[in-house]
């Protein structure tokens, strides 16, 4: 048996805390990549639940999915700009609120929009240096011409993201004062800018003067966000499998491809059906090669070395050693010190983003 498990008391328990750290604030519950992959309808059933109503996608079929969940009146934003016309049709059909992240999108949206003799809700997007979607600071005349000629898009928010709010005070400060000087532009001009909105899981933790009129939570409801945090958040979420196979090998015998491990003493080991596939010690792809990430990973791997870290599963409760390299759909255990029997209950931490193969049940 393998599955990934989310600990239903556990998540709730990071939703109530994270409500009553954002006070009356309104939090936008972030469900992009299947609900950071705990699954977009249970998640967003418990945040329901719980008090958070409002919903922010990145793909029509997430929308699709929440009213066909029956989340029929909620509102629920797009966080991401499209031209695409048969896109921004189903999306208006789904009375969901679009992003215009530039003229260009803003043109698009307002001729179908006019064509169907309907108002498209809209957020605009704001680009203080993530370099993804919105209008740069400097062009708030391109956003005023919005207000003035484009008669079929109603502006009901603005907002902006941070691209390194979780490691630089400096940086995201620097973004909210870029973001905030567009809104006062607009607001000085007499154009009302709706519901502001900056703050990410990071920055809605380390900078409480930035959350503005609403927040936008993702991976912080998960209790796994990269900054130190009070709140005594709980990580939600870790896999389960069995002992498949249980073996003693002999000194001298190796273990994994490469034979990256090789046995000093005679040694029991299990084996188990969990690998990288499944998202066990599955790395995200290096996709830029700075100096300082280059050597920021370096550093990361040598104190690796010295610290004699490894690589850790529990069995029965027992934190046991994971030998050799992990292979695409198994790992070797270590149980040479434990009581251990075929179909023992086997425990490990893996990332829901990097979860591929295994049921998510909510226990």
């Amino acid at each position: 048996m393998r599955a990934y498990i989310v600990e239903r008391d556990a998540l709730i328990h990071n939703i109530q805390t994270l409500r009553r750290f954002a006070g009356d604030i309104p939090i936008w519950g972030v469900l992009k990549g299947n609900g950071y992959g705990i699954g977009l309808l249970p998640l967003a059933r418990l945040l329901s639940e719980n008090g958070v109503e409002r919903f922010a996608v990145t793909e029509l079929k997430e929308a699709e999915q929440l009213r066909e969940g029956g989340f029929a009146d909620n509102p629920i934003l797009m966080l991401r700009s499209t031209a695409d016309p048969a896109e921004i049709n189903a999306l208006l059909d789904l009375h969901v609120i679009l992003t215009v992240g530039s003229y260009e999108t803003a043109v698009a949206i307002n001729a179908i929009a006019g064509s169907r003799a309907d108002i498209a809700e809209v957020h605009l997007a704001v680009d203080t240096g993530m370099g993804r979607y919105g209008f740069l600071p400097e062009e708030t005349d391109k956003i005023i011409s919005l207000y003035e000629y484009m008669k079929n898009l109603a502006v009901s928010g603005i907002y902006t993201h941070f691209h390194s709010a979780f490691c630089s005070s400096r940086a995201t400060k620097r973004q909210f004062a870029l973001f905030q000087s567009v809104v006062d532009k607009l607001q000085n001009a007499g154009y009302e800018t709706g519901m502001v909105h900056c703050c990410n899981s990071a920055a809605f933790l380390r900078f409480p003067q930035m959350h503005c009129d609403a927040v936008r939570l993702g991976s912080v409801l998960l209790g796994r966000v990269g900054v130190s945090t009070r709140l005594n958040l709980k990580r939600v979420g870790y896999a389960e499998a069995t002992v498949d196979e249980l073996r003693t090998i002999p000194k001298g015998h190796t273990v994994g491809y490469g034979a990256g491990w090789k046995a000093r003493e005679q040694t029991r080991i299990a084996v188990v059906e969990l690998g990288w596939y499944n998202g066990f010690a599955a790395e995200r792809q290096n996709d830029l090669y700075r100096v300082r990430d280059s050597l920021r990973g370096i550093l990361h791997h040598v104190k690796d070395i010295f610290l004699r870290r490894n690589l850790i599963v529990t069995v029965n409760g027992h934190k046991c050693r994971v030998l050799g390299h992990v292979g695409m759909v198994n790992m070797v255990v270590d149980v040479t010190d434990i009581d251990c029997s075929l179909g023992d209950k086997v425990v490990a931490q893996i990332n829901p983003l990097l979860v591929k193969g295994l049921k998510i049940q909510y226990r």
